[in-house]
């Protein structure tokens, strides 16, 4: 596996670890769709939660939230309606970003719940 690879799947199970202990229940990880990924879908009370999670080894290149711009929401978006659709889904549905820092003495993980609507 490629190192970019193993950095990200440890973000993605950092980012897990930290939704599981505020009482979140993972119901997917790495959901596809045909051309477009879903990290995390998890269910938080009555909402579906679609979950971005970016990872980087040091802060060099900015934080790494700043990294998922229009394009990437958009995908996201018609990710997220294909499985509310495909799984009959009546839930609420929210979309957040996780940025996981990798450092030396552990991940920094960072939750940024509703970091974006449909309808920005």
């Amino acid at each position: 596996m490629a190192e970019h690879n193993i950095l990200g799947q440890a973000g993605e199970d950092a980012a897990c670890d930290f939704l599981v202990e505020l009482g979140y229940t993972i119901l997917e990880r790495n959901w596809k769709n045909r051309f477009e990924e879903i990290d995390i879908i998890a269910r938080d009370g009555n909402t579906l939660v679609v979950v971005e999670v970016k990872t980087r080894s040091s802060l060099a290149f900015g934080n790494p939230e700043q990294s998922v711009g229009l394009r990437k929401q958009r995908l996201l978006v018609n990710a997220a309606e294909a499985y509310i659709i495909r799984h009959n889904s009546e839930l609420e549905t929210r979309f957040d970003v996780m940025s996981v820092v990798m450092l030396p003495e552990g991940p920094r993980v960072t939750h940024i719940p509703y970091a974006f609507s449909p309808f920005d």
